[in-house]
């Protein structure tokens, strides 16, 4: 061919769309199908052996953590009955020097009543247990205080006029609330 000869046209060739030619595998060896069927059986075992480990685990750590949840709920007063166990010495301490051939005076009594009530308040101040008595003129809280009655004031409305019982706080919650008497509107 010349160089300076003009090319004759080609025809349009369009792309063929065929697919049902196989793609040829140039890198691996051909396997057999035996072979390959043993190749997913093997992973196949494998990835159930995983899969039965994982499931026996997890059912391990759910059975640990509701035995620790159960010995929790058994024992979650422990703490707070053993700082009891004082007050509870005294008490008994009490009535039983009151039995004895020397009973104590009304003094002495007293006076061992006070030192108990400073061990109760101490135990319970220890486990988080903490009073709710709100002073005259506090606002009305219905989430701390519980009215009874409302009666004439000369204070501002819906605010505590007395306090009938303390109530009483355990972690922020509250455990008992306090009964007051609330200010009736004017």
């Amino acid at each position: 061919m010349n160089p300076n000869e003009p090319t004759p046209p080609t025809p349009d060739i369009e792309p063929s769309l065929d697919t049902t030619q196989e793609p040829v595998e140039t890198s691996a060896p051909a396997q057999t199908i035996e072979e390959r069927l043993a190749e997913l059986e093997a992973k196949h075992a494998s990835v159930s052996d995983a899969y039965l480990r994982a499931k026996a685990d997890a059912e391990n750590t759910r059975r640990r953590a509701e035995e620790e949840m159960s010995k929790a709920r058994k024992f979650a007063v422990e703490a707070f009955a053993e700082s009891l166990l004082p007050v509870r010495d005294s008490l008994e301490a009490a009535i039983t020097l009151q039995g004895s051939d020397a009973p104590a005076t009304t003094d002495q009594m007293l006076e061992g009543v006070h030192a108990t009530l400073r061990q109760l308040n101490s135990a319970l101040e220890r486990n988080k247990v903490l009073p709710i008595n709100p002073p005259v003129g506090t606002k009305f809280d219905p989430h701390q205080h519980q009215a009874i009655s409302m009666v004439p004031a000369n204070q501002e409305a819906n605010t505590v006029v007395t306090v009938l019982q303390k109530g009483y706080l355990i972690s922020d919650r509250v455990l008992r609330p306090a009964l007051v008497t609330v200010a009736a509107p004017k």
